[in-house]
């Protein structure tokens, strides 16, 4: 049994193992016994150091909720290196360090401030590509001159990419393995420099009046877009937030209903829903997570732009969300093109009926509408659809036409074409013909529902009723006001408009339909 104990290393609390801290303990202690005592910035160094190991440790105990042990400290070390590989203080920069210090490098973008212009983007970026600054900066250069759009990109890119201040930060810009040996050759590098600046005497004179300006306005510019990625930070972050809860409410109230079976009477589902192969629950999860992603993605954005020092998601993670959010969306993919093939063939059913009229009587067209069944205080037609209960749920439409021609024979009819759509021709057809459509002969009046029923299922079919109604010669009809919106293309010997048809009436002679009652006003 060990005890552990809370330590601070590089500005972080660590819980760690008694053994392990000993080890930890020993090896700082070599490392700083290998320095020399008159090294420039050994403190410096030293600090890097332990900042490094900080962010090590950090990465493994990402994953564990335990005391960091003794090896743990052990694969820390050999990615640092131990001390007696680098007490060659003089080592030429190029030599290559001792296989045990080896480690993968990590490579980051940062804006490089040693070698700037104005504020290090094109050289960070050259570091981080391995391509000379210079040629980013001629490509900012004339994306300024040519559209415009190259100094709003250079200014985004200064606010959004961190500046490479330690030198740990400079050495994963540039790609270099970060341990004992990279951190002191970059610290003495940067003292190497200073040095010389100071020995030229011209250190005043390092910045011209214009660089300056420039960093003056950079700087300007740069609070401004931190003020304003702040507020829009917290703008973000109440969106996202709110979108957020209201998709887990959302999900609970489908799931609560689903469980309890009466989803179909409260909640109008996506008509992709009803025909898939994929249970609606699981629809309702795919759904879920395919819009809850991407804005856990933006709620943390938001965060990061409101306070840098929050922690960003961990790669596994991360890539376990990737992963089920690509899914959800294969899965919706899938659904959607299921359903656009359940409407690739049109079909119609064609139901046919005879009633009987006398010569010169007044054959009365009326529409009419089932308000128990949907209420319209201006009833008209309308190509869109409604859910309604009979009491089963279904589609309610009043995308209707009644047209009138002359009929063939000395009997009247009445043609009634459904048409409907479906993944072939047989289905579309079976479709069509369940379309639940209406109308009622009496006493020379014929009552035409002004709408159909159909199936859930069939949402998005583009659904249609065409109504029409043969005459013979020598009746008359009488259009009522109810189907001014309901009549389509209706041929007459005045040409009139299908809305001024209404309220009149109209004999059937060899000609066509012939108005007895209108004014030129008409015409």
């Amino acid at each position: 049994m060990n005890k552990t104990i809370n330590i601070n290393l590089g500005g972080l609390i660590f819980h760690i193992d008694e053994n392990a801290y000993a080890l930890l303990k020993n090896y700082l202690e070599a490392v700083s016994n290998s320095l020399n005592e008159d090294v420039e910035g050994k403190t410096e160094i030293i600090a890097d150091i332990e900042a490094r190991i900080s962010e090590l440790l950090s990465e493994k105990t990402a994953y564990k909720q335990q005391a960091i042990q003794e090896s743990d400290i052990e694969e820390v070390i050999l990615v640092m290196g131990q001390p007696e590989d680098y007490s060659d203080t003089s080592q030429d920069a190029n030599e290559e360090p001792s296989a045990k210090a080896a480690t993968h490098p990590v490579k980051k973008l940062y804006r490089d401030g040693d070698n700037r212009f104005l504020g290090g983007v094109a050289s960070g970026i050259g570091h981080y590509v391995k391509v000379d600054a210079i040629w980013f900066r001629f490509a900012f250069l004339l994306a300024a001159l040519g559209g415009g759009f190259g100094i709003p990109l250079y200014i985004l890119l200064w606010v959004l990419v961190p500046e490479a201040k330690t030198s740990i930060e400079k050495l994963e810009m540039e790609g270099t393995p970060v341990n004992i040996d990279n951190i002191e050759k970059t610290i003495r590098k940067g003292f190497e420099n200073a040095s010389q600046t100071l020995k030229r005497g011209d250190f005043g004179k390092v910045k011209s009046g214009l660089h300056k300006l420039l960093n003056i306005l950079g700087t300007l510019v740069l609070r401004i877009f931190k003020a304003f990625g702040k507020a829009l930070g917290f703008f973000v972050i109440f969106i996202s937030g709110l979108v957020l809860v209201s998709l887990a409410l959302g999900l609970f109230s489908l799931g609560s209903f689903q469980i309890i079976g009466i989803n179909d009477y409260l909640i109008d589902f996506p008509a992709f829903f009803f025909e898939s192969i994929i249970p609606k629950q699981l629809l309702t999860i795919l759904v879920f997570v395919a819009f809850a992603f991407p804005f856990l993605m933006l709620f943390i954005l938001g965060l990061k732009a409101v306070n840098r020092s929050v922690k960003t998601m961990n790669k596994p993670t991360f890539l376990t969300l990737l992963s089920i959010w690509m899914v959800a969306l294969l899965g919706l993919l899938f659904a959607g093109i299921e359903h656009k093939t359940a409407t690739a063939f049109e079909g119609s059913k064609v139901h046919e009926s005879h009633f009987e009229t006398v010569k010169n009587d007044t054959l009365h067209i009326k529409i009419v509408n089932n308000d128990n069944l949907y209420y319209k205080s201006n009833f008209s037609r309308k190509s869109g659809q409604n859910i309604v209960y009979t009491p089963e749920k279904k589609i309610y439409s009043s995308n209707l036409e009644v047209t009138v021609v002359q009929s063939d024979s000395s009997e009247a009819s009445l043609k009634i074409r459904k048409t409907s759509e479906g993944r072939n021709r047989k289905i579309a057809t079976e479709n069509a013909d369940r379309i639940a459509y209406k109308y009622t002969f009496t006493d020379n009046t014929l009552l035409l529902d002004g709408y159909f029923l159909s199936g859930l299922e069939n949402t998005h079919k583009d659904e249609q009723v065409s109504v029409q109604v043969a005459v013979p010669e020598g009746v008359v009809v009488y259009f009522g006001n109810s189907t001014r919106s309901f009549l389509y293309d209706i041929d007459n010997v005045q040409n009139i408009d299908d809305n001024n048809l209404v309220n009149r009436h109209f004999l059937m002679t060899s000609k066509g339909l012939e108005c007895t009652d209108c004014d030129e006003k008409v015409y």
